[in-house]
């Protein structure tokens, strides 16, 4: 028999990175400060009105112009190898994996992101995902140089892949498939978690726990302000340091769900068989 499936989809920036994952190479290498080169993105996108997730990639790739780099998919890969995580980020994928082996479950994990997938790739965690969503560029086949935004996910538009995935139809040029009523889903919305920060992260998090899913929450030790007002009105199901660790307060949270899980799996199963039995 299958295992059920349990799909934990992540938020990328201050939820598994310290911070911005363009921080910690991206902007390094243009030759400017975190706080420049968003101060140069915001006055631009006062400016011009654009929506800021559009704004910031053009700011990206106007910069490189700027600084005469060739802004290609391999350069941008090689700027995630030097982004921070917070603890335990590293050894959390296969330890939360073998603990739903033990429960009879299988997990998936997924990344949801509005920073860049090009760089994303290029960190050391890019390979425990099933599939990294997150905004991308279309390169020149001749030069191989970033040219035009070829995917943007936005805060609001990051509640589509929770669908996507629920349904299976993970291409995001299949706007068919995600649109389908399918009654047998891949993973039912039960077994859906989200992970993240804040306030870009609350339509997400809302879709999970109104679907009958759990959203948590985290925030950096110290800043619980920052998301105790999602907890309280009701946004999220729990809030929890962003400390990966074993034994630390968002482990235990975990395992507690994936526990719900499992024995809500184990009535299902029982269930159907006694309807088989009659």
């Amino acid at each position: 028999m299958k295992k059920p499936i349990v799909a934990i989809m992540y938020d990328f920036d201050s939820t598994l990175a310290k911070s911005d994952m363009q921080n910690f190479g991206f902007i390094p290498a243009l030759g400017m400060t975190p706080e420049e080169f968003w101060r140069k993105t915001s006055d631009f996108c006062e400016k011009t009105g654009m929506e800021r997730t559009l704004g910031y990639l053009y700011v990206m790739k106007k910069s490189c112009e700027e600084k005469g780099i060739r802004m290609t998919h391999e350069w941008m890969k090689e700027q995630g190898a030097a982004i921070e995580f917070w603890p335990g980020v590293k050894e959390w994928f296969a330890r939360t994996n073998e603990y739903g082996k033990e429960l009879g479950l299988r997990i998936e994990h997924y990344l949801v992101s509005s920073g860049n997938k090009e760089i994303v790739e290029g960190c050391s965690i890019a390979k425990e995902f099933k599939i990294i969503y997150g905004c991308e560029f279309y390169f020149d086949p001749k030069t191989g140089e970033a040219i035009w935004p070829k995917l943007a996910i936005n805060f609001t538009q990051k509640t589509q892949y929770f669908y996507r995935i629920s349904k299976g139809v993970w291409d995001t040029t299949d706007d068919v498939g995600v649109n389908e009523k399918r009654p047998d889903r891949r993973i039912p919305y039960s077994n859906m978690i989200y992970i993240g920060d804040g306030m870009t992260d609350i339509p997400a998090m809302i879709v999970a726990k109104n679907s009958g899913g759990k959203s948590i929450a985290v925030y950096p030790a110290g800043n619980e302000d920052k998301v105790q007002g999602l907890f309280q009105d009701g946004r999220v199901n729990y809030v929890c340091p962003a400390d990966y660790r074993p034994g630390k307060e968002l482990d235990k949270v975990m395992r507690l769900v994936l526990q719900g899980i499992a024995i809500n799996e184990s009535l299902a199963t029982r269930e159907n068989m006694n309807k088989t039995v009659d």
